[in-house]
């Protein structure tokens, strides 16, 4: 049996396995995650075991098509940091350089595709990417003013603030309630139509909070290449990262009221016209 809110359980459906967590929302919600297009499900505290499996075959071929997604995408092996390896800066292939010397760390572009990084003598791998990361982040956030200046008035919402931080599931997400856009540090490697291409989402998030097709019109007439960008951002290699959840904290799942962009591939089916 489904049955506590608090328990994750693994499921089979039609062969494929489901990951399942009562939440106390209103809606559930099928995500198909990278690398490997695992499933996992949200559902209502209260919604029984028979109306989530039919929920979930329902979409079966939804999911069967985004799993074929992300195993036929191109992904990066581990980074270790070393000088030769390739990094990508705005969607631009760079060659890293590392110069290790006593002084401040930092991080400059040299020439036209160098990326170089100063660490002080001995710095191992995690070091070097911390040095890396608070560049790209400084990078990314500068970024963001000239973005929000030219968005804001033509989608005529603003927002409070937004924040920069490392998502594995999700390019970015909407708290719409306190008007704060987080976005992922991963989107400075990726060429800058796709950033706004987020950003855009995220702020029409805030005319319009689930992925309708009010949601999809609005899209339209604010950035109609928004599928394009779309389509260039999911076909852009993933990065290396350790995708598994520690058996004590929960994976991120999709949560009212925050709405995303996501890594992730979602459908979200309302409680009320789910098949009983």
């Amino acid at each position: 049996m489904i049955s506590t809110p608090t328990e994750r359980l693994h499921i089979q459906v039609n062969g494929i396995p489901v990951e399942v967590r009562r939440k106390a929302i209103k809606n559930l919600h099928i995500g198909v995650y990278p690398p490997d297009g695992r499933v996992r499900v949200a559902a209502p505290a209260r919604m029984d075991d028979e109306t989530i499996r039919l929920a979930i075959v329902s979409r079966l071929a939804w999911i069967r098509r985004h799993q074929r997604r992300f195993l036929a995408q191109a992904r990066e092996s581990a980074r270790e940091l070393v000088t030769g390896e390739s990094h990508y800066y705005r969607g631009e292939r760079y060659r890293l350089e590392v110069v290790e010397a006593p002084g401040r760390a930092g991080v400059h572009l040299a020439g036209n595709r160098t990326i170089a990084l100063r660490v002080p003598p001995g710095a191992d791998t995690a070091a070097r990417r911390r040095v890396l990361e608070r560049w790209y982040r400084r990078e990314l956030r500068g970024l963001v003013p000239d973005l929000l200046a030219t968005w804001e008035p033509i989608i005529g919402k603003g927002v409070a603030e937004c924040r920069i931080k490392r998502m594995k599931t999700r390019w970015g997400s909407c708290n719409i309630g306190a008007r704060r856009i987080w976005l992922n540090l991963e989107l400075i490697r990726k060429p800058h139509a796709c950033l706004e291409y987020v950003l855009v989402h995220e702020l029409v998030h805030l005319l319009e909070r689930h992925h309708t097709d009010w949601f999809r019109e609005l899209m339209d007439r604010f950035m109609p290449d928004w599928r394009l960008r779309q389509d260039e951002l999911n076909k852009a290699p993933l990065a290396h990262e350790d995708w598994g959840c520690a058996d004590d904290q929960p994976c991120p799942y999709p949560a009212e009221p925050d709405t995303e962009s996501g890594l992730s591939t979602l459908t979200q089916i309302p409680g009320r016209n789910l098949p009983r």
